[in-house]
């Protein structure tokens, strides 16, 4: 069996990895671009990609396909329709980062409350051996007790995040962008008494039609002049203009964001540009990505294969 995976530096340095090479013929590429894909996977019964996309052309293209492993969950980088239609199984792996993604929710979310890069900055600048008290109070300490958290995606992360939030002592409210999920065992509101209500607004949603650039301007003005904004989601989500404005205008307190219309974000960014002057904190969309994330979505893809049958 001829398997390839166009993407596997998605994946970091994991030694893992080997653990497929017992399933068949193994080919790596760390990066795959578009022109590429083709010539890579002829042959192939098994295409393993995190986020190259294989279109309804290329899927036409390739008569020994008979599987494609997505090393995520989100699929949207493959044509399903034209995949059924080619009797190609897909298979994705979920639930495999729940417990990665809550954690960086609430560490990118304690740090805008309590202003750690400041603290750190002063007392590693020399500022506190310099003066005469054992403490130095500057920018807020922000509790979380008696907060609102908002979460638009009330799925396994979502839900995560709920209980975290309520050990906290925090309050829970969702937003069902697909008004399917009515059963989460917390009040659902809409989306304008969400912005309205929370202290924290935390994003754990996919991107399709419902949830694109939902997170707008109108949305930001019905925000508590104090809320933080959390997209752990996906980018296009957010108007990331908006948002910038939003700090600017101090309409919001702050905001953290994994995810990006845009990925990678290109140099001089409005984004990168702005986080330097207000609050707002950026990381490289690594909440998927805690180590034992990723062996488990290793194991994923592993019991897909096997799942599968295929044999050559």
């Amino acid at each position: 069996m001829k398997i390839v995976f166009l993407d596997a530096a998605t994946m970091g340095p994991m030694p893992e990895l080997d653990k497929l090479r017992s399933l068949g013929n193994v080919t790596f590429y760390d990066h795959t671009m578009p022109l590429q894909v083709l010539d890579r996977v002829q042959g192939a019964s098994v295409i393993i990609t995190n986020k190259v996309v294989l279109s309804a052309e290329m899927l036409k293209q390739l008569p020994t396909l008979k599987l494609i492993c997505v090393a995520a969950t989100g699929m949207n980088n493959i044509d399903l329709s034209a995949a059924a239609d080619l009797n190609i199984q897909v298979k994705n792996v979920k639930g495999y980062s729940t417990a990665s993604v809550v954690q960086l929710t609430f560490g990118v979310l304690l740090e805008l409350l309590y202003n750690l890069p400041y603290y750190h900055s002063y007392v590693q600048s020399g500022e506190y051996s310099n003066q005469p008290l054992f403490t130095h109070i500057g920018p807020d300490l922000i509790e979380l007790e008696g907060k609102t958290m908002g979460i638009i995606g009330m799925g396994a992360i979502g839900r995560g995040v709920a209980k975290v939030a309520e050990a906290f002592g925090m309050k829970i409210l969702y937003y069902s962008s697909s008004g399917k999920n009515t059963n989460a065992g917390y009040p659902m509101v809409s989306l304008n008494d969400l912005a309205q209500l929370s202290d924290v607004v935390s994003i754990h949603a996919p991107l399709n039609e419902q949830t694109k650039g939902l997170i707008n301007s109108t949305f930001f003005k019905c925000m508590k002049s104090s809320a933080v904004l959390i997209n752990m989601g996906r980018g296009g989500i957010v108007v990331e203009e908006d948002l910038i404005n939003a700090l600017e205008s101090k309409i919001v307190y702050g905001a953290a964001l994994d995810v990006f219309e845009q990925e990678p974000l290109k140099k001089g960014h409005p984004l990168i540009e702005a986080s330097k002057v207000y609050r707002l904190l950026l990381t490289p969309h690594i909440a998927w990505a805690g180590y034992p994330a990723r062996v488990r979505l290793i194991e994923g893809i592993i019991h897909n294969i096997k799942e599968s049958k295929i044999t050559s």
